[in-house]
């Protein structure tokens, strides 16, 4: 029983931080993607000025 306690804070602790990291991450993510959007867009806009 006290190798599996173990077990779970040596492999339990990472598997967290990663989960929580990579949910961080994933906003940044959908922030880049809509800036690249509009950045597209305006550029689409610009060419059709021109």
């Amino acid at each position: 029983m006290e190798d599996f306690m173990a077990a779970v804070a040596n492999i339990g602790f990472p598997i967290a931080v990663a989960g929580y990291l990579l949910i961080r991450v994933e906003k940044k993510i959908d922030d880049l993607t809509k800036g690249v959007n509009e950045l597209s867009k305006a550029v689409e806009d610009l060419k059709e000025v021109m």
